[in-house]
């Protein structure tokens, strides 16, 4: 069926089914061109911005080192995802998008080296071409790969690290210029701290990763009403290589989704219709907000619960998706023993807010060791709430973040979040440690911007 013979029956049929299947949208470059001077920046949503004293673009290391020597705050940029004002400089952003690409592949010992500004869509497809893999992908995959691991980013699956857990070793440049190695045998504990860095200890130059070899998924999606869901999540984590589910707010219901290793290599991917549902969830939202109970009424009669859909392809083909709809998040990851105790508070907390529509989503990791990983020595469950670009996201930290507080949640490094120094003092056992090797490499605080002040509690 072609996206424009869809009817709002068999629209809100699908249950957010291929939205579900990548709620997030493929970021682009950052937004602004070049001018002479200052370089303005925009966040990928539209909610951070900067004009800084200019966009710098090594070729290579020789000329990141020759920019770092030449002194002055300095940040850099990815794909500007990031809702958390990581970026934000008045100093020199820094893209990596010219140091980029698979630099070798061991396809015996499954290990890669890459270069720091590959994005994971161009990874991905470099190592399929040498019939390898990443073990996980998150579900956007415009992102540069040492932007991803600097802020833990993540896909689903309960026997299945952050991407950053698969970094074997990293090479870096201090803001002095100076190189730095570390692996699992040279300085590891440099490389504990740097796998998720925020980009405050070095600039990132390359990484020795872990890779597997290519592989196919099958993916399955269906509806149960949401406490049925909430019931049978932890099985189904157990019982499936990915699970997730999403939450479709004043509908009562959630979308399951799984993805499972084919052995076939057979491909069958349907064509999304996730952005027709997202505009009819929001339309149900602005022709029904103030009478809730009617909007549920009318969701609950155009849902058919029975709807299953099924796709297989290429592992990175299904686990990442592309959506252009702009929106606002904020993540936390809690323990997983408390994943649906949490998630049900959230849940009803979300339902008190009429102007909500966008899925909540909530997915499983394994935990790790790299010092500022949310997933730090603890098996945790996310969850991330959205709100739509343009419209009020206060609320998303300010309603929800209580109720993660509550479970000792761990904030996303690029998600909306009010957390402070104090806070993550008392979350994270290697927070001081990684406070102390920071002054360590960049005394002067070059590396730093605001926002990264208030985290790491230094007054300006």
């Amino acid at each position: 069926m072609k996206p424009a013979a869809v009817t709002r029956r068999r629209w809100l049929q699908l249950g957010g089914a291929a939205m579900l299947a990548g709620l997030t949208a493929r970021p682009g470059a950052p937004a602004a061109a070049k001018p002479a001077g200052a370089y303005l920046w925009r966040s990928w949503s539209g909610l951070n911005q900067c004009r800084a004293q200019a966009l710098a673009t090594p070729a290579d290391e020789a000329e990141l080192a020759a920019l770092l020597r030449g002194g002055g705050p300095l940040r850099c940029v990815g794909s500007g995802h990031s809702f958390s004002p990581l970026v934000p400089t008045g100093g020199r952003l820094v893209s990596l998008d010219r140091m980029s690409g698979l630099k070798t592949q061991d396809q015996q010992a499954l290990t890669a080296t890459v270069l720091a500004g590959t994005r994971l869509s161009q990874l991905s497809r470099q190592l399929d071409g040498h019939g390898l893999a990443l073990r996980n992908l998150p579900d956007v995959d415009a992102q540069t790969f040492a932007g991803a691991i600097s802020t833990a980013t993540h896909g689903t699956g309960a026997q299945l690290p952050a991407l950053h857990a698969d970094v074997l070793s990293l090479r870096l440049l201090t803001p002095a210029g100076e190189a730095l190695a570390c692996s699992l045998e040279r300085q590891p504990e440099l490389l504990q701290a740097a796998r998720v860095s925020l980009g405050c200890l070095g600039v990132i130059v390359e990484a020795g990763i872990r890779v597997v070899p290519a592989y196919s998924l099958r993916r399955r999606l269906w509806l149960k009403p949401v406490g049925e869901m909430l019931e049978a999540a932890p099985e189904l984590a157990r019982r499936h290589r990915h699970f997730e589910f999403f939450y479709l707010p004043f509908t009562g219901y959630a979308a399951a989704i799984t993805h499972d290793i084919s052995a076939d290599g057979a491909v069958s991917h349907p064509d999304s219709q996730d952005e027709d549902m997202l505009r009819e969830l929001r339309r149900l939202r602005d022709w029904l907000g103030r009478a809730p109970e009617l909007r549920r009424w009318v969701a609950r009669k155009l849902i058919d619960p029975g709807l299953v859909e099924q796709a297989q392809d290429k592992s990175w083909r299904l686990l990442s998706s592309a959506r252009p709809t702009l929106f606002n998040e904020s993540e936390c990851h809690v323990p997983r023993e408390d994943g649906i105790a949490c998630a049900r508070e959230v849940i009803s907390r979300l339902e008190r807010r009429n102007e909500v529509f966008f899925p909540m989503e909530f997915r499983f990791v394994q935990a790790d060791d790299a010092w500022l990983s949310p997933f730090y020595q603890r098996d945790s469950c996310s969850i991330a709430v959205h709100a739509a670009a343009g419209e009020a996201c206060d609320y998303l930290v300010s309603d929800i973040a209580p109720i993660f507080r509550q479970y000792q949640g761990r904030p996303h490094w690029g998600k909306l979040h009010a957390h402070q120094a104090a806070d993550f003092a008392a979350l994270y056992p290697r927070w001081n440690d990684f406070l102390q090797l920071r002054r360590e490499l960049d005394p002067d605080g070059r590396l730093l911007n605001p926002h990264l002040r208030r985290v790491f509690g230094i007054r300006a």
